[in-house]
């Protein structure tokens, strides 16, 4: 055999061993296929996957034995001479009617699965998800549960750079959030899918959902989830700086555990509004602005406030965070354009938002004393501004 056939056979089988030995290593040996899933949608484009891998695989080694024969039985060692003929009509119907079939034998169980992924009618929910750099809005539209999940903030804390904090210790490291999407199994699911900034794609593999998030448009699909448990999934789509750290998670569970959890939601909405009514303490809003600036704010500006030179302003020693507190305010409320400074008038809660902005401004050396209350955020969100600003207490100073 000559040194030319071996090359050959050589090539053919690195080129199929390495791929799957190299997937394999970087993904480890459970995560080399599609999952099968917890929704029969899943479980049917599993199937359709499998069937049509192995039908792949079957015509691949055809297409290989006839090559390998063909260089051993028709080899130069041998004295075989090429044929001289120009075309064959009987050859040019054939590698046209029968890939034609194949394709058509292929298609006709995908567009079976694809109806059926798009069928939205009788669902027993529907839940919104609106994505934003770099967190989910859930909004529960029949519950009237509403709340945004974002990278669990320990995990957020660690990844940070020279957080020395030992990410060992995390057992689904930037896998995980600080409020997870709860859902009940057995009941069929609506997502309605938007953006509010640039396209996201909520992707969520054990459900079989995976939709583009794009400002302006509503995207649908569903799910039933079949099995209580935690599947995890990402943000598909390159949507900036950190896209690697959006991460979602999805928690099924029963009926009658859903129904308590929404309870619970809703006393804590309640909560919060109460929130937005009290008096509270300069070290309470400290403490809980530590809380939110990790959460939101640490991944731009970094855990120290000291930002990131050329890409995000520093917050400590800044002139917004020690200057006069009213640009401060619209700064954090409105977002700045042009900059990937967003807007969080809209994300964060009253009481969230007077916090921060009162952590910002005396935290990282930035003594200015000043102290935001949460009702005063509540009459600046609704186009009260002025009364508040006139208020007993100051221009926002002194309140303890």
């Amino acid at each position: 055999m000559t040194s030319g056939v071996y090359r050959w056979m050589l090539f053919v089988v690195f080129a199929l061993a390495l791929p799957s030995v190299s997937w394999a290593g970087y993904w480890g040996a459970e995560n080399t296929n599609m999952p099968v899933g917890v929704t029969e949608i899943s479980g049917e484009v599993h199937a359709l996957h499998m069937r049509m891998f192995w039908w792949c695989v079957a015509i691949g080694a055809a297409v290989f034995a006839v090559m390998i024969y063909s260089m051993f039985k028709h080899r130069k060692s041998k004295g075989a001479v090429a044929a001289d003929f120009h075309e064959s009509t009987t050859v040019e119907v054939l590698w046209t009617i029968v890939p034609l079939v194949i394709l058509v034998v292929m298609a006709i169980p995908a567009a079976k699965v694809l109806i059926k992924m798009e069928d939205f009618s009788d669902s027993d929910m529907s839940v919104k998800v609106t994505a934003y750099q770099w967190r989910w809005q859930y909004e529960y539209l029949d519950e009237g549960v509403s709340f945004y999940s974002q990278l669990n903030p320990a995990h957020n804390a660690a990844r940070q750079a020279n957080s020395d904090i030992d990410t060992e210790q995390f057992e689904h490291y930037l896998k995980d959030v600080d409020n997870p999407l709860v859902l009940p199994v057995g009941k069929k699911i609506r997502f309605l899918h938007t953006a509010a900034d640039v396209i996201h794609s909520w992707w969520v593999p054990d459900l079989a959902v995976k939709k583009d998030a794009i400002p302006g448009f509503i995207n649908e699909n569903w799910a039933k989830i079949n099995e209580p448990g935690i599947y995890r999934g990402k943000c598909a789509e390159l949507c900036g700086r950190d896209h690697g750290f959006m991460p979602i998670v999805v928690k099924a569970v029963t009926q009658e555990e859903f129904d308590t959890w929404v309870s619970e939601q809703k006393m804590k909405t309640a909560a919060a509004d109460m929130d937005a009514i009290r008096q509270w303490s300069k070290q309470e809003l400290v403490a809980s602005g530590e809380r939110v600036y990790q959460a939101n704010c640490a991944s731009c500006h970094q855990k120290e406030g000291q930002g990131i030179p050329g890409m995000f302003p520093a917050i400590a020693g800044s002139d917004i965070a020690t200057g006069d507190i009213d640009t401060h305010i619209t700064t954090v409320m409105n977002g700045v354009n042009d900059t990937p400074m967003q807007a969080f008038a809209s994300r964060l809660s009253d009481a969230d938002l007077a916090a921060v902005i009162t952590y910002q401004r005396n935290a990282f050396g930035n003594a200015t004393g000043d102290s935001l209350q949460p009702s005063q955020m509540r009459s600046l969100r609704h186009g009260m501004r002025q009364s508040a600003l006139d208020t007993p207490e100051n221009n926002f100073k002194g309140v303890n």
